[in-house]
């Protein structure tokens, strides 16, 4: 035993010493205690039973390779957020100019805690729960409120691949259902349908079609029985995924806006997944020496390249649609124009002598729209001329899912063959939102398996079927706006709150210092001081700052959502309805109440915090053997290798062990005829439950 081992020095010594089990257990050499003097259970030892326990610690999955962790961990974090929430973004807050906040977010708080979860993940190698239970059981509710903001993200998220689902069986056709306005009859007289002749083809299948949307959340309208089917679809496959395990799967000034600077770090948060348990899910699945800074810079800015690339072809499709979109503008005024030319309403000297009708072009229309509005100041207004400017169109880009389900459709229907491109698009869609909703779903069941020993098939089961029934109020005729709900609300603010906690725990409660130690042990060098400083400071002031921008942004600004209308076929923005403020706030709160509860429970003893778990481990890199739910005078008599009366326990009746090494102590004295047995290994990686 080494001389400088606290059990060494315990025993060359009369001073009262006062440590934790995790310390003990931190320097030694390792035992199997069932065929040591520490064998304090009285039972003999089974060499067959012992290699089955052995064979059930080390029975926890594993990825095949390197290579499918990482596409794993991409598939996760690119999804469909990268089609249409990053483009949306970059054009609403200026163009080039919100790369600069969202790279600058992500170097200094998306990478640094993309790579602590991994860290932790990999370390514990247990689910979210299990993870912060075990770094500091009072802050277990992270662990929980991850699971339900998983839960939340994952009802409106399956409803989009439900979507893509239904666009993807309906490509099958030509020429494509959106490609043209339906037509309708009126007695004799066929008519275009109006409310698609005054949005557009693309617009009216949309809404129409698959929605069937519609003019306000307060209108339920009932089931739509075509999109409920596509989800029951979706959360089929995303079941058998589950169920089959891990192996199957412009302006510079916009950058003073704080509100840009916010909505670059929620999308952070939501494209690498920080906060929902599926990166610590994954990861916990890898081996102890795995490189997961690597993996953290790797897929981090494959993320973002992505994202860009992504934002590169969007932008090319809305300025596309919005050339075509000024073309129908510029025929349908110039045929005004013509009548009132017609009618003497204006003069043939208005006309710049080198415009020709037939041929008319974008900039000769400008030009006569000028010369009119100028002549004609007065009544103007009165001729009801549009400008068909192609900023204007630009402007009026589809934001969100309509991005996809609008901008790329109409695109398509221009290319040649336009039904295998249909069909390839949303067989890619489909494949990204169901790669980020398997990492969504396994930051659910991971934790609550890993913790709770439920069976992984009927608990996956179970949790599709109930994720289904609370999912069809998004396939309601007014489901599309509770999607926008949840996607502004349910997680926003809860998340943020869970990822500052996450960085707290780590970096302030277990130690900044200690974990990077750890860090040096199990990746076999010292991550760059870089991280020690943006875990310590700089990432927990800056998602402190952003979570009161959100907070007073909330407030200041009434929540509300965009309507479809039908008389109008336009959208219109509309405030929230009190019922539906009550269920927004509520959302927030459920998603947040686990963090005080679980504080309150275990800071006055109401529930066990799992901290009288111990963890022991075999040599050679074997998994961790447990020793669970120890009374305190189990624990000093499989120290001291005395029965209870032999040893006096100036132990309290509870204690609170906030993880190997903390300040939390188990007070133990040293005993006139106690004897030690062989040491322990390190505590690497735990395999008990937390």
């Amino acid at each position: 035993m080494p001389k400088n081992s606290k059990v060494t020095q315990r025993e060359h010594s009369s001073e009262h010493v006062t440590e934790s089990v995790a310390d003990l257990l931190a320097h030694e050499e390792p035992v199997d205690y069932k065929r040591s003097v520490l064998n304090v259970t009285g039972e003999a030892w089974d060499k067959q039973k012992d290699g089955e326990e052995e064979l059930d610690a080390e029975n926890r999955p594993a990825w095949n390779s390197k290579l499918q962790y990482i596409l794993a961990q991409i598939g996760y974090s690119v999804g469909l957020g990268n089609v249409w929430r990053f483009p949306y973004l970059c054009q609403k807050n200026g163009g080039g100019a919100y790369l600069v906040p969202y790279l600058v977010l992500l170097i200094i708080i998306g990478l640094p805690l993309f790579f602590l979860e991994l860290a932790v993940g990999q370390r514990i190698r247990r689910g979210s729960i299990g993870v912060w239970n075990y770094i500091c059981p009072r802050l277990g509710g992270i662990g929980y409120a991850s699971c339900l903001v998983c839960f939340f993200v994952g009802l409106y998220y399956n409803v989009i691949i439900g979507w893509s689902i239904f666009y993807f069986f309906k490509s099958f056709q030509y020429p494509l259902p959106w490609s043209e306005c339906p037509i309708v009859r009126n007695g004799s007289v066929a008519v275009v349908e109006t409310e698609c002749e005054r949005s557009s083809a693309t617009t009216y299948f949309w809404y129409r079609e698959a929605l069937d949307i519609s003019n306000s959340i307060s209108e339920s309208g009932g089931l739509n029985w075509k999109m409920t089917l596509c989800l029951l679809v979706a959360w089929s496959l995303v079941g058998l995924a589950m169920i089959k395990g891990i192996q199957s799967s412009g302006k510079l000034d916009k950058m003073l806006d704080p509100q840009v600077w916010r909505e670059a770090a929620t999308q952070v948060f939501f494209a690498l997944g920080l906060g929902f348990g599926g990166v610590i899910a994954f990861s916990s699945y890898n081996k102890q020496d795995n490189n997961c800074h690597f993996d953290a810079t790797l897929v981090s800015f494959i993320n973002f390249f992505t994202s860009v690339l992504a934002t590169l072809v969007v932008f090319a499709v809305l300025g596309f649609k919005a050339n075509i979109m000024n073309e129908k503008c510029v025929v349908e005024n110039a045929e005004k124009i013509l009548g009132y030319l017609n009618t003497n309403v204006l003069s043939h000297d208005l006309i710049p002598p080198h415009v020709n009708f037939s041929h008319l072009t974008a900039k000769d229309y400008n030009e006569m729209y000028r010369v009119i509005m100028t002549v004609k100041e007065g009544h103007f207004k009165e001729l009801g001329l549009d400008a068909c400017l192609l900023e204007d169109e630009l402007d009026k880009s589809v934001q969100g899912t309509g991005l996809a389900f609008i901008a790329f459709t109409e695109a398509m229907t221009h290319f040649p063959a336009s039904p295998f491109w249909s069909v390839m698009f949303f067989l890619m869609l489909i494949n990204l939102g169901l790669g980020s909703m398997i990492g969504t779903m396994s930051g659910i069941t991971t934790p609550i398996i890993d913790t709770f020993k439920v069976r992984k098939e009927v608990f996956t089961v179970g949790c599709c079927i109930f994720a289904f029934v609370v999912g069809l109020i998004f396939v309601q005729r007014s489901g599309n706006y509770f999607v926008t709900m949840f996607d502004d609300y349910s997680a926003t603010l809860p998340l943020t709150v869970v990822v500052i906690l996450e960085n707290i725990a780590v970096a302030w409660i277990y130690g900044t210092k200690k974990f990077m130690q750890e860090l040096t042990e199990m990746l076999g060098f010292r991550p760059y001081q870089f991280y020690y400083y943006t875990w310590k400071y700089v990432s927990p002031i800056c998602m402190a700052v952003l979570m009161t921008a959100s907070i007073i942004q909330l407030g200041v600004s009434p929540p509300g959502y965009s309507a479809w209308i039908r008389e109008e076929a336009a959208e219109k923005f509309l405030f929230y309805p009190t019922w539906a403020m009550a269920i927004l706030i509520s959302l927030i709160i459920l998603a947040s109440l686990p963090l005080p509860l679980v504080f309150i429970l275990r800071q006055f003893h109401l529930v066990s915090d799992g901290s009288n778990t111990l963890s022991v481990t075999y040599k050679k890199g074997r998994m961790m053997k447990d020793i669970s739910n120890l009374e305190d005078n189990d624990e000093t008599r499989f120290i001291l290798s005395k029965v209870p009366s032999e040893t006096p326990s100036p132990m309290p009746t509870h204690r609170s062990y906030l993880g190997p090494g903390s300040n939390s102590p188990m007070e133990m004295s040293s005993a006139p005829n106690g004897r030690y047995g062989s040491g322990y290994l390190t505590a690497g990686t735990p395999e008990s439950e937390l």
